[in-house]
């Protein structure tokens, strides 16, 4: 039977007993109406009857007149007509013979008084019959009162157990299996496959733990299956990650350690056991490197394993699903060959650069005495080369001294000696240095720079030098006769901005982000206008050694403006 036919069964049940009770109610209170009507309605007028009978008999204690007897007449016939009680109607007959001996006898006033006493008799015995059946049929009223409340007590009651049982008990039918279904769908939400439901009935809530049943079946079957295959790819990639020469460790969201690779387990000191399944910070308690790896954000790393120095590049990468960080994947690269062969590389530079510089200055003290006259005249066609030879040799020289000064800050021995200094000063002695090449391109020089700025903290050589290879950039892409603008300026409360603003013809958005590399050149470039690429990349070291920025911002048409900022002496 289905939960609907139940529901309709039960509360048509409690229908069908409520219409019971009302029905008893009803019955028996048409039985008490009935035998009190009938009380009234004969015995009582009976009595009416009676008691005016006697009143008229009464009325002058003498001989009957026609007002009496008209009287006696109506009430007689009345009493005639409404026998009721067993011997009632044989006391109306006797009553009635004598009433009229009373009437053919009515001047003798023996015979008179000798009627009207036997009268009185047979209408008290009217009387008294039908008292006794008044009293009797109160009773029997009484009795059908009793009767009806016990009887519909007893339905009431049992109707109120039924709808209290039913009350009770089918809410529980109903919620119960809606609470134990709610409770095994919790549990496979929670992967917990092995729930099976029981409802032993044959209605909805059977067919629907069946359903259940079946459903958590096919959802262990492919969960087993998935569950085997994870854990194939889960190895496959553990052999992959194991079988890499960098160091790998892998994090969750709560920076629970979830994998560490051989070469890491390695480099740690502590074994994959020992590391799987703990929470990274409390393992950086006691471990340097992976303390390191957690708190600092350092792109190269020395660490001393197998009884040697080794470099490693560090490199973190967020895992995300659905837009939410779920962990990161820590990587740390052997580096240590490129970087003993870019410290030889820097060693070969430095060595090469500093052993260049003695000749070179050794080419440029010749070609000052070749221009002395003292030593000799030389025609115009030897001047142009000694000028030529000049240009090369301080080429050449620049070129030396970019190498040294590229080589210092690779090394880390960028020595800077700091102090502090107005920028005017800075301003004054780059302008001086390049006065000459902007002259020869007929470019001025355009400054801005306010007597009443402060002091900056910075070291006056280097800061010149980075002064001088922007305004020497901005020369060789102007056009002639053109104007480079030199503007100094407050930038925040701490900061000092010195930037430069050439009018050439720009450069392009892509190479923006590149253009402060080692070595790099923008391409289209003319043959003037390129160098070594070391220039910026050195400016940018020099800057930054001093706690200060800088950026470049430039436009097709509109040409460039380099900015660099320095601390402010408060």
């Amino acid at each position: 039977m289905t939960i609907k036919n139940k529901l309709r069964t039960g509360i048509g049940f409690l229908f069908v007993l409520a219409l019971i009770c009302c029905g008893l109610s009803v019955y028996f209170l048409n039985r008490l109406s009935a035998d009190a009507g009938a009380i009234l309605k004969d015995n009582y007028k009976s009595l009416q009857y009676g008691q005016q009978i006697l009143t008229a008999i009464d009325a002058n204690g003498g001989p009957l007149n026609d007002a009496q007897f008209k009287v006696i007449d109506t009430n007689l016939n009345l009493e005639q007509h409404n026998i009721t009680e067993p011997g009632e109607g044989k006391l109306t007959d006797s009553l009635t013979a004598v009433y009229g001996q009373i009437k053919q006898s009515n001047h003798d006033a023996a015979l008179q008084n000798k009627l009207h006493l036997q009268a009185r008799q047979l209408v008290y015995g009217i009387m008294q019959l039908n008292m006794n059946a008044i009293a009797h049929k109160n009773d029997i009223a009484t009795n059908t009162a009793t009767r009806a409340t016990i009887l519909v007590a007893f339905c009431g009651a049992f109707l109120f157990l039924v709808a209290f049982s039913f009350a009770v008990n089918f809410p529980g039918y109903i919620a119960n299996p809606l609470k134990e279904l709610t409770a095994r769908i919790k549990e496979v939400s929670n992967r917990n496959y092995h729930q099976q439901i029981d409802f032993k009935s044959d209605d909805e809530f059977g067919e629907l733990g069946q359903a259940f049943n079946t459903m958590t079946k096919k959802l262990d079957e492919f969960e087993n299956s998935n569950l085997a295959s994870i854990l194939f790819e889960k190895r496959r990639i553990e052999t992959i990650i194991n079988s890499m020469h960098d160091a790998i460790i892998g994090l969750d969201e709560k920076l629970m350690i979830i994998f560490a690779n051989e070469v890491a387990c390695t480099l740690i000191g502590m074994s994959a056991e020992q590391l799987n399944g703990r929470y990274a910070p409390d393992v950086a308690l006691e471990n340097d490197l992976l303390r390191n790896l957690l708190v600092n954000d350092q792109p190269k790393l020395k660490i001393f394993a197998d009884n040697r120095e080794s470099f490693y590049s560090r490199e973190s990468l967020s895992v995300t699903s659905k837009g939410k960080v779920i962990g990161k994947v820590i990587i740390l690269k052997n580096i240590t060959e490129y970087q003993q062969l870019d410290e030889a590389k820097t060693n070969f530079i430095a060595t090469i650069s500093h052993e260049l510089k003695t000749p070179i200055s050794s080419i440029k003290m010749s070609l000052k005495l070749l221009e002395d006259d003292r030593i000799g005249n030389v025609n115009t066609e030897q001047r142009q080369l000694l000028e030529n030879i000049d240009d090369d040799a301080r080429r050449l020289l620049q070129i030396t001294g970019e190498l040294l000064d590229m080589a210092q800050v690779e090394t880390g021995k960028l020595q800077l000696n700091f102090g502090s200094t107005h920028p005017r000063n800075i301003v004054d002695y780059a302008v001086r240095a390049i006065k000459f090449i902007a002259d020869q391109k007929q470019v001025t020089i355009k400054v801005k720079c306010d007597e009443s700025l402060p002091e900056v903290h910075a070291d006056l050589d280097k800061t010149t030098w980075v002064l001088i290879n922007l305004l020497s950039n901005a020369i060789k892409y102007s056009h002639e006769k053109s104007v480079v603008e030199l503007v100094v300026k407050k930038r925040h409360s701490d900061e000092i901005e010195f930037s430069v603003q050439d009018h050439g013809k720009g450069i392009e958005e892509q190479y923006l982000s590149r253009l402060f590399e080692r070595y790099f050149k923008v391409p289209n470039a003319t043959a003037d206008q390129t160098g070594t690429g070391l220039g910026l990349a050195i400016a940018k070291d020099f800057i930054e050694a001093q706690s200060g920025k800088i950026e470049v911002d430039s436009e097709l048409g509109s040409g460039s403006r380099f900015a660099f900022t320095l601390k402010r002496i408060a």
